[in-house]
C-alpha cells in the first residue's frame, strides 16, 4: 500500500481519500473527529499506532518481520483497523470489504502482554500477520484477549496499581457512575472492551481537545457537541479528584458514537485509573494546597449547577469496597486518605 494514498472508510461507508497529502471528504456524517478537526490522514494514523517505546512493541515489530517500522507504516500494515472503532483504510481502489480487515483471533497477545522468548519464538515462525496489537495505544505493556467472543485489554499491574484501578471501578460502580469493567489477574488487570467489537466507535477526547485536557474547556467543548457527556465527565473528575490520579489525560477518555448514523451517543466508561492512588506508593496526607483538588473546585465553581452530578461519600462505602477487593493495603489510610479529599470538595 502506498504510504500516502489511501481510502478511509467507516466499517464498509467511504468517508474521505487521502491523497497527495489532500483529505477530500465524501462523507462528513462518518468521519473521524480527528479529521473533522485536523485535516491530516497520516497525522491520525499516528494516533493509532502502538507505542514504539514499548520493549513489546520492538519485539512484535521483529517477529513480524516489518521492514518499515515507523508508526504509519505499522498501522498501514493492519489496515489502520482497531478493536474500539469501524475506522479502516485500504489502497484506493481495492475491493477489501470491513470484514476483511476485522480482527478475528489474538494470537500475538502473548508476546505482546509477556514478552518472553518463546512467545516471540512462536509468533516469529507463525504466517499470520495481523494483530490488533500493532494499534493497541498506550505506554503500559499490554495486549486483546478474546474471551468467549468479547475482547478484553489486559494490562501489566503490579499489586498497587490493580488494587488502586479496581478500587475506582468498585467505589464508581457502587456510587452509580459509567465505570468500564475490571477484574482482576496474576500480575495483570483484565478490561471489557465496552464497544463491544466496534458495535459503538469510540473518540478519544484527544480527537476533538488535542492535549487540552484543561476541565474548563473540556466541558465547554462537550456543551457543544455531546452536552448529554457532562454528567459522566464531571463524575470521573470527582472521582480522579478523591482517588488522587494526575494521569487523566485526553487519550483516556472520551466518547461513544453510533456506527450507524454518526450521532455522538454519550460518555465513554471510565476506564485507566491504575495511577491513582497509591500505585506509586503512599501519597502524603495533604498539608498544603492540592492542585487537583483546586482544578475541580475551580470548575464547580464555574458550574455551580453540575454540583448535582456529585455523589454522597460516606467512610462506610469506601470500607465497603476494601471490604469487597480484600487486598493487602493499609485500609485506614485509604479511608482516611479519600474522605479528606471528598470533605475538601
Amino acid at each position: 500500500m502506498a504510504k500516502k494514498n489511501y481510502e478511509i472508510l467507516s466499517g464498509n461507508i467511504l468517508v474521505a481519500v487521502w491523497q497527495d497529502n489532500k483529505l477530500t471528504v465524501y462523507n462528513e456524517t462518518f468521519l473521524p473527529l480527528y479529521l473533522r478537526k485536523i485535516q491530516n490522514a497520516d497525522m491520525w494514523l499516528e494516533t493509532r499506532a502502538i507505542d514504539s517505546h514499548r520493549a513489546n512493541s520492538r519485539l512484535l515489530k521483529k517477529a513480524l518481520r516489518l521492514t518499515e517500522k515507523d508508526d504509519i507504516s505499522t498501522v498501514i500494515h493492519v489496515n489502520g483497523a482497531t478493536i474500539t472503532d469501524n475506522y479502516w483504510i485500504r489502497e484506493i481502489g481495492s475491493n477489501l470489504t470491513y470484514d476483511d480487515v476485522k480482527f478475528s483471533d489474538d494470537y500475538f497477545s502473548n508476546l505482546a502482554l509477556k514478552g518472553n522468548y518463546d512467545s516471540f519464538n512462536r509468533a516469529a515462525n507463525s504466517k499470520r500477520s495481523k494483530t490488533p496489537e500493532l494499534t493497541n495505544v498506550g505506554s503500559f505493556e499490554k495486549c486483546w484477549k478474546l474471551r468467549d467472543g468479547r475482547w478484553w485489554m489486559y494490562k501489566k499491574a503490579s499489586h498497587d496499581e490493580m488494587f488502586s484501578e479496581l478500587f475506582v471501578y468498585e467505589l464508581g460502580k457502587i456510587l452509580g457512575m459509567n465505570m468500564a469493567v475490571y477484574e482482576r489477574g496474576e500480575g495483570y488487570i483484565k478490561s471489557l472492551d465496552f464497544t463491544n467489537g466496534a458495535e459503538v466507535n469510540f473518540e478519544p477526547a484527544s480527537a476533538f481537545m488535542g492535549d487540552n485536557e484543561d476541565y474548563l474547556d473540556v466541558i465547554k467543548e462537550l456543551e457543544k457537541i455531546c452536552p448529554n457527556a457532562i454528567p459522566d465527565y464531571i463524575s470521573m473528575i470527582f472521582m480522579d479528584t478523591i482517588c488522587a490520579n494526575p494521569d487523566r489525560h485526553t487519550n483516556n477518555f472520551g466518547l461513544l458514537r453510533d456506527t450507524k448514523t454518526g450521532a455522538l451517543l454519550g460518555f465513554a466508561p471510565n476506564y485507566d485509573n491504575n495511577m491513582a492512588l497509591i500505585s506509586r506508593g503512599y501519597p502524603s496526607r495533604l498539608k498544603s494546597k492540592d492542585m487537583l483538588i483546586d482544578l475541580f473546585r475551580e470548575a464547580l465553581d464555574e458550574y455551580p449547577s453540575y454540583r448535582e452530578y456529585i455523589p454522597t461519600l460516606t467512610d462506610k462505602t469506601v470500607r465497603e469496597v476494601l471490604s469487597k477487593l480484600n487486598m493487602r493495603v493499609k485500609s485506614q489510610f485509604i479511608v482516611d486518605f479519600v474522605m479528606e479529599r471528598y470533605n475538601l470538595i
